[in-house]
């Protein structure tokens, strides 16, 4: 018992003393979500070929794994002020790994879109409890903080799909999704040491009064024009990760492999651009950042289309990657502006809203692939961004 108590307060105090190491764990858990949701985008092409299915039903997969993760964030969100981010973060990393060795007894599509649905529940947990943990423990470097766990998260979007690609070449594309599982339990193990406990709310508050409270803090314009702008935002991206491999292998007649090292350029560049624009939202004021991105990011969509060179196609999607900056500064935002005493409930809420919408995105373009417009699929996402650099325009600076 004496051991157990050393052990204990060893834990306790490293917790308390050590923030560094709960970014650390924060964003190793994150690199592993991100990076896992766009495994399957990467093997699209694969997935397709063995089921036989169209680029519709391949969006809505895409579709089902984000909406599912949309799903999840309004009752995370709600619990993170019950059993508090250590229970929650811990539980998303296990579930996650857990549904990903559904991908191994997936024989038919229908079973597929099952595994992707649970993966998208197990993972929906993690979002909200990341985004207050993160909001309570860097007040005053949030930008910073927000910025490094998004870049992990990026690294993983662009290192993990990368690594399935060649994995999916030798061995299949269900080893690919599977053999990340273990990652999962080891990333709650590390989540279990260094988050510590936060002050809940009392299980007898009632959800209801939790809802008004929260919705009373959505009359704020400036909330009002940051959760449209991230929409808009978020809608382009999931349709331009879901289906720029298949664009490049089936438009631009690249290999998978190809086509997987250009979208891992991508989320390379989204990684370096993260840390950065952090920096600069701190320092200028996140609305005016948020303005430079989305017109700048709209650019590339629409080249796009017009390139046909292997390198010039590289540094074209590459440059897409850019847009992932605006994701932790309009978070941060966000976050910021909701009621302290429901953050948690507002902020998943919220969640819900602009990832459900969002998750539309690779739909409407899987329709339009179809359709024989992928090109004018490009040109609608670049106009969409411009919509949202707009919409930035008139949002208020933080306090």
């Amino acid at each position: 018992m004496a051991t157990v108590r050393r052990i204990r307060r060893a834990v306790e105090a490293y917790r308390r003393d050590s923030p560094r190491g709960l970014l650390v764990a924060v964003a190793s858990g994150w690199f592993l979500v991100l990076g896992m949701r766009f495994v399957v985008p990467a093997v699209l092409p694969t997935i397709r070929a063995e089921f036989g299915i169209s680029n519709a039903d391949a969006g809505l997969a895409v579709t089902v794994l984000w909406m599912t993760y949309a799903a999840m964030q309004f009752p995370a969100g709600a619990l993170v002020d019950r059993v508090g981010e250590r229970v929650l973060l811990c539980g998303a990393a296990l579930l996650s790994g857990v549904a990903l060795l559904g991908y191994v007894v997936a024989p038919i599509f229908s079973l597929f879109v099952l595994a992707t649905a649970g993966f998208g529940l197990g993972t929906g947990l993690y979002g909200p409890a990341r985004g207050t943990l993160l909001s309570r423990t860097f007040d005053a470097s949030e930008g910073v903080a927000f910025g490094a766990v998004m870049a992990a998260g990026s690294l993983g979007a662009a290192a993990l799909p990368f690594v399935a690609t060649l994995v999916t070449a030798r061995f299949g594309w269900r080893l690919a999704l599977a053999s990340a599982a273990p990652l999962f339990v080891f990333v709650a193990v590390l989540l279990w040491l260094t988050v510590s406990d936060r002050a809940t709310t009392p299980t007898d508050r009632r959800l209801r009064a939790d809802l008004r409270a929260a919705l009373s803090g959505f009359r704020s314009r400036r909330l009002l024009l940051a959760v449209t702008g991230a929409t808009l935002m978020l809608f382009v991206f999931q349709g331009v990760t879901a289906f720029l491999t298949t664009y490049l292998v089936t438009v631009a007649e690249r290999s998978q492999g190809t086509a997987g090292a250009m979208l891992a350029g991508l989320f390379v560049v989204g990684a370096l651009a993260q840390p950065v624009t952090g920096r600069l939202a701190d320092r200028y004021g996140s609305p005016r950042v948020l303005v430079g991105v989305a017109l700048l990011s709209a650019v590339p969509l629409a080249l796009v289309p017009q390139l046909s060179g292997t390198v010039a196609l590289a540094v074209g999607s590459g440059a897409i990657g850019l847009r992932m900056s605006a994701g932790p500064l309009s978070n941060a935002y966000i976050v910021d502006v909701l009621p302290d005493a429901v953050e948690g409930t507002g902020w998943g809420l919220l969640r819900t809203c602009f990832f459900g919408m969002g998750s539309l995105g690779s739909t409407a373009v899987g329709v339009l692939a179809d359709y024989g417009l992928f090109e004018t699929a490009f040109y609608a996402m670049a106009a969409l961004t411009v919509v949202a650099g707009l919409v930035y325009t008139r949002l208020p600076e933080r306090a």
